[in-house]
């Protein structure tokens, strides 16, 4: 098993800065996540975080939503987590995007664990947003269109179960939203293939390693990003 590969120069900053393993949870709602065998992220990330929770005020300092005005939250899983912040972190309206783990079984996991793809845990973001300045269906849009949906437990490089397409909704609203979007993307036949994508209730979400937070942010210039997340946000930007 490989998985993607932190630069070099990070090993130090991670070392002093991710002392221990980040975990936080959210518990409101639940689902049976899909588990089974799946293989890591293409190239090699040896980067590992030991379970400290003391680390966890650290984490929540790293990205702190807007408090004023009407936030909600959503949650998305498309593949590599590093790709979903990078895109939503530039949606007008958008407060706030957080790394983590979801709907699986095991608690408080670390990458490791989770990219053995038998935690039944998906990477997702965690989105705090604005409702008067950007809608949910328009982060539905934004969801469907920096991934592929119809790809079972895989986006590009990366496979496995932890990469599967999901929406995490809140409430009955996004629920209904969610679905109606679906199925206008399925009778409009804007793709050649089924969707796949798992549409289920909010389930318990732990934040991911202070590593992998803003990843694109802090290393805009490695492989992975260059190749995989760079070509998102130009296609974001032209759309």
């Amino acid at each position: 098993m490989t998985v993607r590969s932190v630069p070099l120069c990070l090993g130090l900053a991670v070392a002093l800065a991710c002392a221990g393993k980040v975990t936080a949870q959210e518990t409101s709602g639940s689902t049976t996540a899909k588990t089974g065998t799946g293989a890591s992220k293409a190239g090699t990330k040896a980067a590992t975080a030991p379970k400290d929770n003391a680390d966890k005020a650290e984490k929540a300092g790293t990205k702190k939503a807007a408090t004023s005005g009407k936030i909600e939250k959503a949650t998305f899983g498309g593949g590599c987590f590093w790709c979903l912040e990078a895109v939503f972190e530039k949606i007008p309206g958008v407060k706030n995007v957080v790394s983590g783990y979801s709907g699986g079984t095991v608690q408080n996991p670390s990458y490791e664990e989770v990219s053995t793809g038998e935690t039944g845990h998906a990477e997702v973001v965690r989105i705090e947003f604005d409702p008067e300045l950007v809608t949910y269906e328009k982060l539905l849009d934004v969801f469907w269109a920096c991934h592929d949906p119809t790809t079972l437990n895989s986006q590009g490089p990366d496979f496995g179960t932890q990469y599967r397409s999901v929406v995490f909704y809140h409430d009955d609203k996004q629920k209904v939203a969610a679905e109606k979007s679906a199925k206008k993307l399925t009778t409009a036949r804007t793709y050649d293939s089924p969707i796949v994508t798992e549409l289920v209730p909010e389930a318990p979400f732990f934040v991911a390693e202070a590593y992998h937070q803003d990843y694109y942010r802090k290393h805009r210039t490695a492989p992975y990003c260059r190749m995989n997340i760079a070509p998102k946000l130009k296609k974001l930007k032209l759309k």
